[in-house]
């Protein structure tokens, strides 16, 4: 009822804006090039109205009640003529405006019909028709290629076709189409196209492109010199309830018209049914369906899973030789040794309330830490490196291949049309410093500037705000740390078989996993509007433009908001400790808190599983359950449960809304997956099966909701990922350096290292010895005398009888013990860790990235078979075009030809009767 007061309260004034539109001032809406049917009607000019038509019981009909013109579109609205008596007022104005718009159709060449709900009475659905004159016009704006002669150049074949064929869609159900050249469509020129029926010639994809391409460009309201127009307006307005193209059929059944292709029940049955998971993808048939846009996306999906196979493997692979390689590590048997690691006393790790703790309590974490701590990790994270090299690289080529098999190979900025949101705020005026030729924009040098700025500066306080909530969960980590050491072993003491896996590491790592996760979700839901309304007030000129600055904004975001809180394990947490004398404070309360003595690579890893796993999981729910549940809970309010023949628009209505952002956030899912594989990989080689066996179930989820949950969506071009591909490739550069950061620092490679080859054995005494790993644990960890805690820092807390008469305890550090002219200051073995962990990454990082510059160079972009063929096309192009151009020439001279043979002949005639 709000919205209907709303409505009224706005209506009252004679400048009201009810639904907050874009205006244009001026005279023209368009140039002519942008919409070239488009008239204007006249003020006092009768408006012309819908032509009304009844249901013909065709439930899967794709025509007019004619059986001729086909839908390519459909609107949907509340008749307000059947509306109760008292509200009818509140709905003229959105009547006018409506009856306005379909005469602006009409009069642009669009040929309409209306028919009543089946279900809803009170309901219409006007159903648009481009005709044959009107398709041509905007074929020729929008640059569509069509065919022009069959491709002459021979297909490449695979030796193993033989094997693969098993894995593709059923050829007699999904064949291959013939592959044609193709050229830019132009109406004076129709005689060089492959046109054997007019009917067929467009694609119904191309025509539902088209229709929206003047849907959101008619006008509906004029004031004066101001013009309000597009279906996007009168969609949020509620003038309209909704508009969408039609699928061609159910997707389980098979339509009941002969001459229907049945392209959504094929795709259901060969790609997005379950029993279909093993089966490569029909990228021809999705491209010829949904557009490009969502081709190459699946297409991106497909290889970047088939890509996650072998790093799957190689990360198994290293996982399992850690596992098989846990109980014989020496530094790990030596902690559990109750000789050894019994006999080794640990200094509290927290201010008073934490007491002496044994150095074998933490047996099992180190042997889990065994699993993931390992020469086998250091292959893998450099193989990772070489892995997304690869990935990248051979993306681009196959990229190629699509953008040419699609034509999309010369889809230029010049080619895609502003957006109406941009056209409709053109009024200041600028030369074009390519055509020099004047032309209109929506704001100045220095308003772009401003509103720059204002993105900018928002983005920044969010990312800040991020980088406050992850204090905020570092705090948590620290307060609860205390209360874990104080109270955990004793809330435990009845459960003898978790006291041994609970320590208080691992349950303030768990805990603050969930809670960052939490935070992370609620954060995600806040900045994804304050995004898009940044986006807005910048007013990008085209929808690519568009998107792409929204995807570097939500990028920028999500990245410090999902890896900030693997960033500060991997790099900062555990690193400036001090001492147990002289500890380091956080805010000058919290004590900074300590890795597990095996360092925190096992703490990162849990990480990673928590946030990897739970992302999934909650991306799979809302992709999965929450359309299903909407079109379950929409069909039982609406009451479908009838037995009348409901046509295939109304069925289509029933289904799901196509989100305004389409596929941005099934990439932004994908990109943020990425990263967690290849930028925390040495911490967790398990990451890439994980990402497989999620994406396996993606494919199919994403293609089991595109196309039986959701309306069909408007055809889009788009020639490669957009945006998305130099996030890739930032990643990839990204993820060498944390990957050389986190083996050197995160996990304790570099220091077994230094003392297996340096101090293990005695270089000065003469005697050989064998290197060795035995000593390394009581070498690492540093002497305190228990004297020397300051008495913020003292323990009050003996639990247990054995810490009463301890005179020293360790700590994890190179430091000189008690008594020592330097004692507690830094010893030599720092600083030979310090300088071989620069080493390693210095050395590491030049290897990698020297072969990847390599791996990048000799592999080409484009393949040579598909330069022959983007070569053969132009060929082939300006041949027909020439001859095109010849024949026309030719055509308009032959009356002047024969004019003058006619006066030549004439002459003879008289010269010889004379």
């Amino acid at each position: 009822m709000s919205e209907d007061v709303d409505a009224l309260e706005m209506d009252s004034g004679p400048d009201s804006d009810a639904e907050g539109e874009t205006e244009l001032e001026g005279e023209v809406v368009y140039a002519q090039e942008f919409l070239p049917t488009y008239q204007s009607i006249e003020e006092g000019e009768s408006v012309a109205t819908v032509e009304q038509a009844e249901f013909n019981g065709k439930s899967d009909s794709l025509y007019f009640n004619d059986g001729k013109r086909r839908i390519d579109f459909v609107l949907v609205y509340d008749d307000e003529e059947k509306k109760e008596y008292e509200k009818r007022h509140i709905f003229q104005r959105r009547k006018r405006r409506r009856e306005y718009f379909e005469a602006s159709l009409m009069k642009m060449g669009l040929e309409l019909e209306a028919t009543t709900s089946v279900v809803d009475e009170k309901m219409m659905f006007v159903k648009v028709h481009m005709p044959w004159d009107v398709l041509c016009t905007y074929a020729e704006v929008l640059h569509i290629k069509l065919p022009i002669k069959l491709n002459d150049l021979a297909p490449k074949t695979s030796r193993f076709s033989w094997f693969t064929k098993y894995f593709y869609p059923n050829p007699d159900l999904i064949s291959a189409e013939a592959e044609y050249f193709t050229a830019p469509f132009e109406k004076d020129r129709l005689d060089c196209f492959c046109i054997k029926d007019q009917d067929d010639f467009f694609t119904p994809s191309m025509r539902s492109r088209m229709a929206y391409y003047i849907l959101s460009r008619a006008p509906y309201e004029v004031r004066g010199n101001v013009k309000k127009f597009g279906i996007n307006k009168l969609l949020d307005g509620a003038v309209y309830k909704a508009a969408y193209p039609l699928h061609d059929c159910r997707f389980n059944v098979k339509s009941t018209e002969e001459d229907c292709p049945n392209e959504r029940y094929l795709l259901y049955k060969e790609w997005a049914h379950p029993k279909s998971f093993y089966k490569m993808q029909p990228l021809d048939l999705i491209r010829k369906y949904y557009g490009e846009k969502i081709g190459i996306y699946f297409a991106w999906l497909g290889f970047y899973t088939g890509m996650l196979a072998f790093a799957a493997v190689v990360g198994l692979a290293c996982f399992i030789y850690g596992f098989k390689t846990q109980d014989s590590s020496t530094w790990s048997k030596e902690v559990c040794d109750p000789q050894i690691g019994g006999a080794i006393v640990m200094c509290p790790q927290c201010d008073r309330e934490c007491g002496y703790w044994r150095l074998n309590s933490t047996c099992e974490s180190s042997k889990k830490l065994c699993i993931f701590d390992n020469f086998g990790t250091l292959v893998f994270a450099v193989f990772m490196s070489i892995w997304v090299t690869l990935f990248l690289e051979f993306w681009k080529r196959y990229q190629a291949e699509l953008e040419y098999e699609w034509d999309t190979v010369e889809f230029l900025e010049q080619e895609e049309q502003p957006r109406p949101e941009y056209e409709a705020k053109c009024t200041y005026e600028r030369v074009n410093p390519i055509t020099k030729a004047k032309e209109k924009v929506p704001y100045t040098t220095c308003g772009k500037c401003v509103r720059v700025s204002l993105g900018i500066g928002t983005v920044l306080f969010w990312i800040l705000l991020i980088v406050a909530s992850v204090v905020g969960v570092i705090v948590y980590r620290l307060a609860v740390f205390f209360t874990f050491s104080a109270r955990l072993r004793q809330d435990l003491k009845n459960l003898e078989p978790l006291r041994e896996y609970v320590t208080p590491q691992m349950a303030t790592s768990v805990t603050a996993s969930l809670i960052s996760f939490i935070v992370i979700m609620v954060l995600n839901y806040v900045y994804e509007r304050v995004a898009i309304w940044i986006t807005d007030f910048e007013l990008p000129r085209t929808k690519t433009e568009y998107e792409n600055s929204l995807t570097l904004k939500m990028f920028l975001f999500q990245f410090v908001n999902y890896y900030s809180s693997c960033f500060y394990i991997a790099f900062f947490k555990g690193k400036v400790v001090g001492f147990p004398g002289e500890p380091v404070y956080w805010l000058g309360k919290y004590r900074n808190e300590e890795c597990d003595p095996g360092g925190c690579l096992i703490e990162l890893t849990t990480q990673l599983s928590v946030i990897m796993g739970g992302k999934a999981i909650w991306n799979n729910i809302q992709e999965v359950l929450l359309p299903w549940v909407k079109n379950l809970i929409f069909r039982y309010c609406t009451s479908v449960r009838t037995e009348k023949v409901i046509p295939r628009w109304e069925q289509d209505y029933q289904l799901q809304p196509v989100g305004k952002l389409g596929l941005f956030y099934e990439y932004l899912e994908m990109v943020i997956q990425f990263g967690f594989v290849t930028l925390f990989v040495a911490s967790f080689p398990l990451a890439p099966l994980l990402a497989l066996l999620n994406n396996l179930f993606e494919i199919r989820v994403d293609a089991w909701k595109t196309t039986t949950q959701f309306r069909r969506v408007v055809p889009e071009k788009a020639q490669d990922i957009g945006a998305w591909q130099p996030i890739l490739q930032g990643v990839a550069i990204l993820a060498v350096a944390t990957n050389a950061m986190i083996i050197a620092f995160t996990s304790d490679m570099i220091p077994r290292l230094v003392y297996y080859w340096s101090f293990s054995v005695n270089s000065y005494d003469g005697i050989e010895r064998t290197n060795t790993m035995e000593g390394y644990i009581s070498n690492t960890l540093s002497i305190f005398n228990v004297k020397d805690f300051s008495e913020r820092s003292k323990p009050n807390n003996f639990t247990v009888s054995w810490s009463h008469n301890i005179t020293t305890c360790r700590y994890r550090d190179f430091r000189h013990p008690p008594g020592h002219s330097k004692q507690y200051e830094h010893n030599i073995y720092y600083w030979h860790v310090i300088a071989a962990k620069l080493a390693f990454i210095i050395v590491v990082e030049h290897i990698v990235y020297l072969t990847k510059f390599i791996l990048s160079y000799i592999i080409p972009d484009v393949p040579l078979l598909v330069k022959e063929q983007i070569k053969r096309e132009k060929y082939l192009t300006q041949v027909i075009v020439h001859e095109a151009k010849l024949k026309m020439a030719t055509k308009r001279m032959k009356p002047v030809l024969e004019k003058l043979l006619d006066h030549s002949e004439a002459e003879t005639a008289l010269d010889l009767h004379l």
